[in-house]
């Protein structure tokens, strides 16, 4: 889908989801499912409306004051360990990767950040395109 062409129902959508210009990730995948659009456009259509993605399900970015909530882990277990470690690409996690690791192992995906963070496992290319 082209930034030009976004259907005006999904721009009207992110537009009533969104508060003072933001809208929470969670949100944006909501109205993306509701409206059959992939996270990536949903993320260009935000760019183009200038609404900006906060509260990352991640923990990594859209928190106030602080912008990054996720702290590390107090352990690890082997397990968690294992699948991130599978799932590493040059040494870095996705967003996408680190969400299918918290589905299978029926962990928060804060808990899968958080263990990262412990790890010291850096998480790139945002699935809504707010970091690479």
């Amino acid at each position: 889908m082209s930034v030009h062409h976004y259907n005006q129902e999904v721009i009207e959508a992110l537009r009533a989801a969104s508060t003072d210009g933001e809208l929470a990730c969670a949100l944006a995948f909501k109205v993306g499912a509701a409206h059959n659009t992939a996270p990536a456009d949903i993320g260009k259509a935000l760019d183009l409306e200038e609404i900006s993605i906060v509260k990352c399900q991640l923990g990594l970015f859209g928190y106030k004051p602080d912008k990054k909530i996720v702290r590390p882990a107090e352990s690890v277990s082997e397990e968690i360990k294992k699948e991130i470690t599978a799932e590493l690409d040059d040494g870095k996690l996705t967003c996408e990767r680190a969400w299918a690791i918290a589905k299978k192992l029926k962990i928060s995906k804060m808990d899968v950040a958080a263990a990262c963070e412990t790890l010291g496992v850096k998480i790139k290319t945002c699935q809504l395109g707010a970091f690479q």
